[in-house]
Formats: C-alpha cells, sequence, structure tokens
C-alpha cells in the first residue's frame, strides 16, 4: 500500500474504501504467498477472559498459517487497554499466562514469534506521547470504537485512556515496525489511524530531521476471511454472555455445552444463515472444524435433525481440538516454560522499542547525550 493512499480520517469507511481495502488485502495475500520474508505482523488480544472458538476460526487459526508461511509474527497482549472501560483488571495475570498457554497449544512458535503484554514494554508506551501530538481530540472522537463506547457509557465521563485508545493501539503496530495488521472490516478505522499517525510523523518530524526514508512502515490491512460464528444461544459469541466454547475446556464440557446448543424445530438440516441462523451456525462450526462446505454437511446430516446435527458438530469439535488440548494441559503444568516465554518476548519486545524510540528521540532532536 503507497503512502499517498491514506484514507482521510474526515471520513468513513464507505463502499468505495473498503472495496479499494478489499483489493489491497488480496494483494498482500499474494505477495505473502510468494514471499513472505519481507513481512512483519502484529496482532493480539485483550485479556479479558478466555479464549474461545470464535477466536480460534476468526483469528488465531490465521496467525498460525501465516507464521507457518514465514511472516515474522508478533503477539501484543494488550493488558493495559483492559483497564481502558472498566473499573478493575480482575485476575489479569491469570489471563496472561492463561493467553499464553492458549497460544503455544494451537502452534505458535516461540522461536517465530514474540510473545509480550505491552505494559512490560516501556518505550512502546513512551511512543502514545509523541503521537498524541499528531492527532485531535475531535478525530479521536470520531473513530468508531471511542464512539460506540461513549454513546454505551450514559452519563459516565470518558477516561483519557479510553479516548487515546486508537492512539496506543497504534503504538503497538508502529513500534515493532509492523508492516501487516491482521483485521475485521470494523477495525479499519484503528489501522487506518495507526497509518495517519506514521505518515504525519514523518512528515513533521523525520523529513524536517533529515531522514532518508521514514522511521515507521505504513501498515496494511490483511482482512479476515473468516466466517462470523455465533454462540451457543444463536446471539454474539462473547466470553461476557458465556456461550462460548473455550479453548481450555474438556471434551466432555464441549458435549455438554454443544447438547444444550440451541435449533429450531425443523427436521432436516439445512445451511440458511439468515433464516436458520442457530442451526447453520452448528453446520459452520462442523464445516470449519473438518474443512468442508456448510451445504455439503448439511446435505450429509438431511433428515437427521437436531440430534445428528449436535453429535456430529461434538464429534468433529472435539476429534480437531484433541491435540490442541492435548498440548495445552502439558504446557499448563509447566508455568516455568509459560514463564520463559513471556519473558524472551518480553526482552526482545523491549529491544525492538528502545531501538524505536531512539530514532524517535533522534528525529525530534531529543538526544542530549552522547
Amino acid at each position: 500500500m503507497h503512502s499517498d493512499e491514506i484514507v482521510d480520517l474526515e471520513s468513513t469507511v464507505d463502499e468505495a474504501s473498503l472495496r479499494r481495502s478489499e483489493r489491497l488485502s488480496d494483494e498482500l495475500k499474494e505477495k505473502i504467498r510468494e514471499d513472505a520474508s519481507p513481512f512483519r505482523m502484529l496482532t493480539g488480544d485483550r485479556p479479558t477472559g478466555r479464549l474461545h472458538l470464535g477466536h480460534y476460526f476468526g483469528s488465531l487459526r490465521n496467525r498460525v498459517e501465516l507464521q507457518n508461511a514465514g511472516v515474522d509474527s508478533w503477539l501484543v497482549i494488550a493488558d493495559y487497554q483492559v483497564i481502558t472501560d472498566r473499573d478493575a483488571v480482575g485476575e489479569i495475570r491469570d489471563r496472561v499466562y492463561g493467553l499464553v498457554t492458549d497460544y503455544l497449544a494451537i502452534d505458535i512458535d516461540p522461536e517465530r514469534a514474540v510473545i509480550f503484554p505491552h505494559s512490560q514494554i516501556p518505550a512502546l508506551n513512551e511512543l502514545v506521547l509523541p503521537f498524541l501530538s499528531i492527532v485531535t481530540d475531535s478525530e479521536l472522537r470520531r473513530n468508531p470504537t471511542v464512539k460506540a463506547e461513549l454513546d454505551a457509557s450514559g452519563n459516565r465521563p470518558m477516561s483519557g485512556l479510553l479516548l487515546t485508545y486508537p492512539v496506543h493501539q497504534a503504538a503497538d503496530i508502529l513500534f515493532c515496525k509492523a508492516n501487516v495488521v491482521p483485521v475485521g472490516k470494523d477495525q479499519l478505522p484503528h489501522l487506518e489511524q495507526a497509518r495517519v499517525i506514521a505518515q504525519r510523523f514523518d512528515r513533521r518530524y523525520g523529513r524536517a530531521a533529515g531522514a532518508t526514508h521514514p522511521i515507521f512502515p505504513r501498515p496494511q490491512a490483511l482482512l479476515s476471511e473468516a466466517p462470523s460464528v455465533l454462540g451457543l444461544d444463536g446471539q454474539k459469541m462473547s466470553k461476557s454472555r458465556g456461550n462460548t466454547i473455550e479453548l481450555g475446556m474438556t471434551a466432555d464440557e464441549t458435549a455438554k455445552l454443544l447438547k444444550k446448543a440451541v435449533t429450531d424445530s425443523e427436521r432436516r438440516i439445512t445451511f440458511d444463515p439468515v433464516g436458520r441462523p442457530e442451526v447453520s451456525n452448528l453446520v459452520q462450526l462442523t464445516a470449519l472444524a473438518t474443512n468442508r462446505d456448510p451445504v455439503e454437511v448439511a446435505d450429509e446430516i438431511g433428515d437427521g435433525g437436531a440430534g445428528t446435527l449436535k453429535r456430529v458438530a461434538t464429534e468433529a469439535i472435539n476429534e480437531m481440538m484433541a491435540p490442541i488440548r492435548a498440548r495445552r494441559l502439558e504446557i499448563e503444568n509447566d508455568q516455568a516454560y509459560v514463564q520463559q516465554v513471556l519473558r524472551d518476548g518480553i526482552a526482545r519486545a523491549n529491544a525492538q522499542a528502545e531501538e524505536t524510540l531512539r530514532e524517535v528521540h533522534e528525529a525530534l532532536d531529543m538526544v542530549y547525550l552522547p
């Protein structure tokens, strides 16, 4: 993506810009297939709960594929972002360890991926300060996530951390000079904010300091192709709703949950996400777990009804999850290994962040000692 293809944050993500993003994402995927070595990916999660199948099919599986394709992979555990919209951190240490355990269980390789919580990277967080100098209050308030939180807050004052959430997210992306960020369509404005910050910093400070090339690459959106997965109650799959199948659940726990999943009274099973969302969701979960077409799965079950559908879905998901569960149990019982992975990831992230901050200080003419 070229620097002159930045979308002005004054505008919304309309159909034309979305089509362009899709085109550029397709071109990026082709480049990665041809040669993944020039690319560095930044992605991650907030440690607000346990990872579940929605996360796995929506992003985690794709992360492993990109890693295995040779993309330099950086996974941020966004622990500071837990307190952007809540009054307490909860059992955050256990959740961070749980995220690392899940990453390792699904085959994220710490030799090829950097796993770190951003609270432990001081130089990353210091980047927020100069970045704040090149964004405006109105831009931040127009960000869709910030607007949604503001609308949902009632009369509660918005915290400064929530208002500047897009800037902190930009720091996560730019500190390691990531040029690939897997996102859904609804997250494009966040990535656009990071791209605008990178461009503005270069124009205001980098070129003013005589830099021959930008400090920050323009991160490119890798749009997710994963279909939306509903929860077992037919609503959006969400940790807060309790309608998820967590990666850490046993086969028996998974079977019990699927047995209670919402379906309908029609005996013939079809794949109709609009007309029969609950039934179609179980069909889709089965298809995703077995890498098959959902229409084919539905046709195969035919008149077997909801009972057969739930049995087939349970078998497919438990079979897919069996090796992940085995690895997860082994890792869960070796906390020293989890700590070492975190220690190594934090060290590598700190080294990168300090180097990036040094370049930023040079651009700002804020290096005072030799």
